[in-house]
């Protein structure tokens, strides 16, 4: 029998107003990770933003993960381009 899993939900907080971009985007990266932390067992984090381009580090569960290109472009980028959709380039570095 299997234990179910022990990790926090994810807790998405408010940004203020006044947040920049980079404050924003950092904050929604945040957001995502806890999401796929808790569903997956791995995690994102922002290295950079500069306007169009984001870089981050998958890391966890996402390290060596077949399915980690989908989960950069498809759920990373994704939600971030629906906030953001200046953005140009999303990458793993």
């Amino acid at each position: 029998m299997s234990t179910p899993m022990t990790r926090a939900k994810p807790n998405v907080n408010n940004v203020p107003i006044e947040a920049t971009d980079e404050e924003r985007v950092r904050a929604l990266i945040e957001s995502i990770s806890a999401y796929i932390d808790y569903y997956h067992g791995g995690s994102v984090q922002m290295v950079s933003y500069d306007g169009e381009t984001l870089k981050v580090k998958l890391s966890g569960a996402c390290l060596g993960c077949p399915l980690s290109p989908t989960t950069l472009h498809g759920w990373v980028e994704g939600t971030v381009r629906q906030f953001f959709p200046d953005l140009k380039n999303v990458e793993a570095v």
